[in-house]
């Protein structure tokens, strides 16, 4: 990109291996970037392509639950584009696997998504988050219970970090319903709901109708893809653009 391009809109992605994306390549068609989707790599902006978060491996045998891969970025940016015709840019923070304790203020992640996000806003203008974390968070009552303090804490703090409006769109996603692994995911997804329900300009994006891959744990990769443009409607009614 050159000081004459558009500015690009640029998005922060943040959370654990389903925002990551765990899909595998290949069971989807690619998204092509057309010259306007990007992704931060070493603080600059390359054409996107996936994996978009490689938080995990990549080549790896295709039973491996431990990979990455497709991820709702992609059809994220891909509706941004088809929609509004300008250059958007995705700023891969996540990790998989991770509570929101290690999402805390002061902890190595939040430091370094606000420090990429620092340098991504130096060539574009931030847009929004995207957030997709919970799954850790549900296997107790008592650590779903914790959640909405921990969250506050988090979203309150992130725009001063980074010298933004409090208002920034923050688009949030549901806890799916096709593992046992995370049992109170019900109770979580109800706390999801009043988070966005109660704050400004945040909107929770619903899991329903959605499939787990054969690991029990992460979206297919087409529900990755249909997750991706459901991120995009919500951020439109954030921002009723």
């Amino acid at each position: 990109m050159t000081q004459k391009d558009p500015v690009i809109h640029s998005f922060l992605l943040i959370g654990q291996s389903n925002m990551a994306g765990r899909g595998i390549i290949g069971d989807v068609p690619a998204i092509d970037h057309r010259g306007l989707m990007f992704m931060l790599r070493n603080g600059r902006w390359q054409p996107m392509t996936e994996p978009i978060n490689p938080d995990r491996q990549i080549f790896v045998a295709r039973d491996s639950d431990i990979r990455s891969g497709i991820s709702l970025g992609a059809s994220f940016a891909e509706a941004f584009v088809s929609q509004y015709h300008e250059p958007v840019g995705l700023i891969p923070c996540a990790d998989g696997g991770t509570s929101i304790d290690q999402w805390a203020v002061g902890g190595l992640l939040y430091d370094h998504a606000v420090m990429q996000t620092r340098l991504a806003m130096r060539t574009s203008q931030l847009a929004g988050i995207l957030w997709h974390q919970g799954e850790s968070d549900s296997k107790s009552a008592e650590t779903v219970q914790a959640y909405r303090e921990k969250f506050d804490r988090i979203f309150n703090q992130l725009p001063l970090d980074l010298g933004v409006d409090p208002a920034l769109p923050l688009v949030i996603g549901e806890i799916a319903d096709f593992s046992d692994r995370w049992p109170y995911w019900r109770q979580m997804n109800d706390v999801l709901m009043t988070i966005a329900a109660t704050r400004e300009n945040c909107v929770l994006v619903r899991a329903d109708g959605l499939t787990g891959a054969a690991d029990g744990i992460h979206f297919s990769a087409a529900s990755y893809r249909e997750l991706g443009r459901r991120y995009f409607a919500a951020f439109q009614k954030a921002t009723k653009r």
